[in-house]
């Protein structure tokens, strides 16, 4: 038993609870109800977690600084499992205490319940707070609502509900520096304080003991009862398959959104692209996926699309090259499927229009077409492609020019539309030949970036692997394909994805560790990226044929599995080291890193179970 893998219940809004196998929560984000009042955003931690006791056996866990756990409950673990929710199960001296909780989407209500015998007390442990801030001892109002066995209190005038079928004693506590030794590590701020309004009992031989925490007024039900009929609505909706694939959908007026990953993404522009071929096409959620992007095609604007939506609402941030040619790649995946209409053909239509802009003048950030028919891209400051990574006004990876899987991305666009129309034939043939400028003399592969002036940036990084690899349309053939393949699975592949950047590089970076500043340096200059595991995949199924499938499952495939049922529990993470043992980093759970291992079973002839 892993007591560090992380377990995920999404609540279809954007907020979650969220948690680890050994009970101690190591994030700031580790809670049992974070809400999101302005689905999926402003999100606030209102019920950090619940001290328990079964008598005198500890069944939850803190971590306090400089470094005590009290209580000890993970001692006492002897079996967790997420089938078909979060579920421990206690042992000492003959007594055994189940303990298990889930959230059914769209009901913002976390369930908690216990079965065994004798008496128990919870208290739960409030800390009222933006998700990403921490908080700390100060005047608070804990007046207590009682209606029967529920509870309610508002804190900070933010009303949290506690439904029971126990009996509630007020007596507010304070607990003090809590800490959370990822954020440690992180060279995050890593302490705070958290109150508990008071304390319920339970008499577990008469039955299991419930708590249902939810935001609210509203304390008219009986525990027990919605607890049992919750139960059975997830039981239910669990059964399905590839039900983790749904946890990265959530509420954004008007309609539905994808999450990039939890617990601190909201929805993103080219991850929600990327991640809805393999999260909702490849499942067959054809609907959900059309919604979602009929309501992008909505926010075209000069060809772009939104890369991301401020957490506190604003403008939308219309800043890269790739989104919007991610739109068109699932656009095409999604009529492919048999759904999708002229309005989406008509929005990829508006993404080339628009990158070519009025008379040839192209649009923001210097993105245009050239006489080659190539892309170019780049403005000083901005980091525009998918490798954005920015501290203070340091752009990590600028990549100015043009970029090698901006032009695959923009060929395959061009191809899409040449489908319906026949306008952008021309356009496509001679950006395909543009192509040949991007061959590495040196090993026969591609460079990854022709620089404004003309030269070649020859940094062997795992963009070249879209001109063979995940995308519709391959872009170089032969030779020169099998070159990409063999120089990106001998200098960057990993059990857990692809490296960004060759370690034989000055520049390579073996860890994503440390502060801000150090991650951010790292984060595509070394570190890999599971999501790619996916491109590298079709890639060398194009080139080597169906003997590559036993290969691929053994080294590509099984590792990622592994992973998901040690590590992410049901899912992949965002970033691991570059070096072995390839430790994971970043967001535990990654939308893009699980839509991609969904799209590699279907190659690899495995049934998709994810």
């Amino acid at each position: 038993m892993n007591l560090n893998a992380e377990w995920l219940e999404p609540d279809g809004q954007g907020g979650f609870a969220m948690g680890t196998a050994g009970l101690i929560r190591t994030r700031r984000y580790h809670a049992l109800l974070l809400t999101a009042f302005q689905p999926p955003t402003r999100r606030m931690v209102l019920v950090s977690g619940v001290e328990a006791w079964a008598g005198t056996l500890p069944l939850s866990a803190t971590r306090y600084a400089p470094g005590v756990t009290y209580p000890n409950g993970q001692d006492h673990l002897v079996a967790f499992t997420t089938d078909p929710w979060p579920h421990w199960r206690f042992e000492r001296a003959g007594v055994t205490i189940e303990h298990e909780l889930f959230v059914v989407p769209g009901t913002g209500a976390t369930v908690l319940r216990w079965r065994g015998t004798g008496p128990m007390t919870v208290r739960p442990l409030l800390a009222v707070r933006d998700y990403h801030a921490l908080r700390h001892e100060g005047p608070i109002d804990l007046t207590p609502t009682q209606i029967g066995q529920n509870v309610g209190w508002r804190p900070d005038g933010v009303a949290i509900g506690a439904l029971s079928n126990g009996s509630y004693q007020h007596g507010p506590r304070w607990f003090r520096q809590v800490l959370y030794p990822v954020e440690q590590a992180r060279g995050m701020a890593c302490e705070e304080d958290v109150v508990s309004p008071g304390t319920f009992s339970f008499d577990l031989d008469a039955g299991a003991a419930v708590l249902i925490f939810r935001q609210g007024d509203s304390l008219a039900a009986d525990a027990g009862v919605m607890a049992a009929q919750l139960a059975a609505t997830e039981q239910v909706r669990r059964a399905a398959p590839n039900r983790q694939a749904s946890c990265y959908l959530a509420s954004r007026a008007p309609g539905t959104t994808i999450l990039a990953g939890f617990p601190w993404f909201t929805d993103w522009g080219r991850d929600t692209f990327i991640s809805l071929r393999g999260l909702l096409i490849a499942t067959g959620r054809l609907d959900q996926a059309a919604a979602i992007l009929g309501t992008w095609a909505g926010l075209i604007d000069g060809g772009m699309v939104p890369n991301r939506f401020p957490d506190q609402g604003g403008a939308p941030e219309y800043n890269t090259v790739d989104a919007a040619l991610w739109f068109c790649v699932a656009v095409h995946d999604l009529l492919q499927a048999g759904a999708g209409d002229d309005r989406l053909r008509r929005a990829v239509e508006a993404v080339i229009d628009g990158t070519i802009g009025p008379g040839g003048a192209g649009t923001r950030y210097g993105i245009g077409v050239g006489a080659d028919g190539l892309v170019h891209a780049g403005a000083a400051g901005q980091q525009l492609t998918w490798m954005d990574a920015k501290y203070g006004d340091t752009v990590v990876t600028p990549r100015q020019g043009k970029p090698v899987e901006i032009q695959a991305l923009w060929i395959n666009a061009l191809r899409i539309a040449a489908g319906w129309t026949d306008r952008y034939a021309v356009l496509e043939r001679q950006a395909t030949a543009g192509m040949a400028a991007f061959t590495d003399p040196d090993t026969g592969a591609l460079v990854d970036v022709i620089c404004p002036d003309g030269t070649q940036d020859r940094s062997i990084r795992p963009n070249q692997i879209f001109a063979v690899g995940g995308l519709p349309f391959q872009v170089v053939h032969g030779a020169q394909a099998e070159a990409v393949v063999r120089v990106v699975e001998a200098r960057l592949l990993t059990p857990m994805g692809l490296r960004t950047l060759d370690p034989a590089n000055p520049a390579y970076c073996a860890r994503y560790a440390g502060d801000v500043v150090a991650r951010d340096s790292a984060y595509h200059q070394g570190t890999v990226w599971p999501w790619l595991m996916g491109a590298y995949v079709q890639a060398a199924l194009r080139v080597r044929g169906d003997t590559a499938r036993p290969g691929l499952r053994a080294q590509c495939l099984a590792p990622l599995l592994a992973h998901a049922s040690t590590v992410g529990l049901g899912h992949v993470c965002e970033v691991a080291d570059g070096d072995t043992p390839h430790t994971p980093g970043g967001c535990p759970a990654q939308a893009w890193s699980l839509g991609e291992l969904i799209r590699i079973r279907g190659w690899l002839e495995i049934p998709p179970a994810v």
